[in-house]
């Protein structure tokens, strides 16, 4: 067998596009477009992780619409910001790297203040926990009409992406975003086509998967990011995330990223390590949110201990179970971690937290056949996105300056 570390720093494919390695910075919003505008700040950051080695960084929460932004701090895909992503992807491009952006949209799980008197559309008729303080405080049930429109919005959204530059899409259908939501039983109470069984819940998902299929073309690469829990009693379940994958290989996706947990649910089994709370009640800025923080922390923060790989076992369930690209990600810290993932024949890692803590982590682990990256997962980077400025590794706030 090969030696996994040179597989990992091998030339890799996605479709039509060739990557130098296999190494992809994970889809993690950063909080550094105020407005909805990509800032030099972000440029910055994404240029910064260019220039440390990876293969493809990608631009995380790119909203198919206005309305699917979480806040208005978001950017969505429209003709406004046009100018201003053909040349931050430009800059990118400088570095070496590839570039991808994260199609998603926030579904009922929103604050963002623009909906002007509307309510948020999801699966179903449901309290929005997030939009409570922001009088947003009720989600209501999509149409049929509403579901096809907003599968015209992600075409569109997918068109305009692959027009700017970007080199491939990953769409969002995990983590209790929109898609997610249809996904997922916990969220989805229709008795429709659209409810129900598996097969009816993965219907919207798959829509949206063939149009923007549609919308780029063949050869253009798309990933996709699922939950393979949402980690709650009543949700998606690790057993169903296998036959969720195979849906997507059949659905056309070129590669399926295995991740886990719900920002609104139960966060903390992605974000493993120390607790998100502390962090995000100190830079909330609305005062019922941070009581509302606090008063849901035993509930939805629950305890997670970092270990490395913590996601392996279940995402090999779904690499044995498909033929298309499967990415890794979850707790890749060392170079003995790259080895263990690239010998489960995972085709990619992404690198989330890791790389904050050090943007040459490719340049590092490839020099350095006993390379430990050093990220103490203490999670105050990811409290930062709604920060003055975004996040930044509090260890090492110097990194992207």
């Amino acid at each position: 067998m090969a030696d996994p570390l040179e597989k990992c720093f091998s030339e890799a494919k996605i479709n039509g596009l060739t990557l130098r390695n296999r190494l992809i910075k994970a889809a993690t919003f950063e909080g550094k477009c105020p407005g909805g505008i990509p800032s030099k700040a972000l440029t910055a950051f994404h240029e910064r992780i260019g220039r440390g080695g990876i293969a493809m960084t990608t631009i995380a929460y790119c909203a198919a619409e206005a309305d699917g932004r979480i806040h208005e701090n978001m950017m969505y895909m429209h003709e406004g910001i046009r100018h201003e992503l053909e040349h931050f992807i430009r800059i990118l491009h400088g570095t070496g790297t590839k570039v991808s952006g994260q199609l998603g949209h926030a579904g009922g799980f929103t604050k963002n203040r623009e909906f002007e008197g509307k309510r948020p559309l999801g699966p179903s008729k449901a309290m929005n926990a997030l939009g409570l303080a922001y009088g947003l405080p009720r989600i209501d049930a999509m149409t049929k009409e509403q579901i096809t429109e907003r599968v015209d919005v992600f075409a569109r959204a997918a068109t305009f992406m692959k027009s700017v530059g970007f080199d491939a899409i990953e769409i969002h259908f995990g983590h209790g975003y929109g898609i997610s939501q249809f996904i997922s039983p916990k969220t989805n109470k229709r008795t429709d086509e659209y409810g129900g069984s598996l097969t009816n819940r993965m219907r919207f998902a798959l829509e949206v998967l063939a149009a923007v299929r549609t919308a780029v073309g063949e050869d253009y690469p798309l990933l996709g990011k699922i939950s393979m829990t949402d980690g709650v009693a009543g949700g998606v379940t690790y057993e169903d995330s296998v036959e969720i994958a195979a849906m997507l290989e059949a659905g056309g996706l070129d590669v399926i990223v295995c991740s886990g947990g719900t920002s609104s649910m139960n966060p903390m089994l992605l974000f493993r390590g120390d607790s998100l709370v502390p962090g995000l009640v100190k830079h909330e800025r609305s005062l019922l949110m941070k009581i509302g923080i606090k008063l849901s922390a035993p509930v939805m923060f629950k305890n997670y201990p970092y270990e490395e790989t913590y996601f392996l076992e279940h995402a090999q369930r779904i690499r044995d179970r498909v033929q298309c690209g499967v990415c890794y990600i979850g707790g890749v810290c060392t170079t003995d971690s790259i080895r263990r993932v690239m010998s489960g024949g995972f085709d990619f890692i992404q690198l989330g937290r890791a790389l904050i803590f050090d943007p040459d982590f490719p340049k590092q682990a490839r020099a350095r056949p006993e390379y430990k990256n050093g990220c103490s997962h203490c999670n105050q980077c990811a409290t930062l996105i709604e920060a003055p400025g975004g996040i930044y590794c509090v260890e090492r706030p110097n990194n992207f300056a």
